[in-house]
């Protein structure tokens, strides 16, 4: 049962056609993979977005100043849809000072020693900056819903059927969502929608220049033979934990331009919702840095 009072949380103001439904009926198999007829050309694209970028920057700066919230953004994807190159053309203007990319692969001995949500609670961005999650505790309802065999790993005590345990943990995170937005973070998470034929396209690419060669992985391959539950897992996931201060959004992600560009323009929607301000001094401050003011114009 969800927190009674959840409504106290903020909500995260940003329009998007492919912002997955609060308590409303959702399928993967509706979620688009490519950009409607009417989107900008590739040129038009790379225009708006060069525009975003510069945009997302002053947010950031003002975001750093303002020193109040803290921005959360989760990038989740099945292999070679492009969350890397979303997180390095998105942030491609932002001050590093002011964000913080971390990549969650496989979990360590020490972090299977902790709950499923430790080892992200612990890179968890402070106020005033933005922390990235390539991958998240999103995969212990995704890949580990897909393996089930890696939670011999995770030392559990006796646990309910899988399914339940699903729940429980889809329980875990909305909980551990709410608190951290009515605590001051803005959270806004992105499953990049690959269709399986553009998948394939990519992993051909990795494998015939050599350039890409090291992107590629044979794993990829295995995991690939897992489509169908991989949607079923995410399917599930992101309809139990899309909620108004935590909102999912379904990003069509064969044509990468039309992709960076959504994701960018989102993400500064969103921050425009917190109504960010530099800071006011007061007025015996602003008396004083006119006297020095002038004191230097001499």
């Amino acid at each position: 049962m969800e927190a009674p009072d959840e409504h106290l949380a903020p909500v995260v103001h940003a329009d998007s056609d492919y912002r997955v439904p609060y308590r409303g009926s959702f399928r993967v198999a509706d979620c688009p993979t490519r950009p409607p007829p009417e989107a900008p050309g590739e040129r038009a694209l790379e225009r708006a977005q060069a525009e975003m970028v510069e945009e997302l920057s002053k947010l950031q700066r003002i975001l750093y100043a303002h020193d109040h919230h803290a921005v959360l953004l989760v990038f989740q994807a099945l292999d070679a849809a492009g969350k890397d190159s979303t997180i390095r053309h998105v942030m491609s203007g932002v001050d590093p000072a002011g964000c913080q990319v971390f990549s969650f692969k496989q979990p360590s001995k020490e972090e299977l020693d902790h709950d499923f949500l430790w080892r992200t609670a612990k890179c968890l961005p402070e106020r005033g900056r933005i922390g990235i999650f390539n991958r998240s505790y999103y995969e212990e309802v995704l890949v580990v819903r897909v393996h089930p065999n890696y939670l011999g790993a995770q030392n559990l005590p006796p646990h309910p059927p899988l399914g339940e345990l699903w729940q429980q943990r889809f329980q875990s995170i909305r909980d551990h969502e709410l608190h951290l937005a009515r605590n001051g973070t803005l959270i806004l998470k992105f499953w990049l929608n690959v269709s399986k034929d553009e998948q394939r396209k990519r992993f051909l690419s990795r494998l015939k220049e050599p350039e890409k060669n090291w992107k590629f992985a044979e794993g990829d391959l295995e995991e690939r033979r897992h489509w169908d539950e991989y949607m079923e897992a995410y399917q599930d996931a992101l309809a139990a934990t899309s909620r108004p201060w935590a909102p999912w959004f379904a990003i069509p992600a064969d044509d990468k331009p039309f992709m960076r560009w959504e994701v960018t323009r989102i993400i500064i929607d969103a921050l425009r919702g917190l109504d960010l301000q530099y800071p006011q001094v007061s007025e015996a401050d602003a008396q004083r840095f006119a006297e020095l003011r002038r004191t230097l114009e001499r």
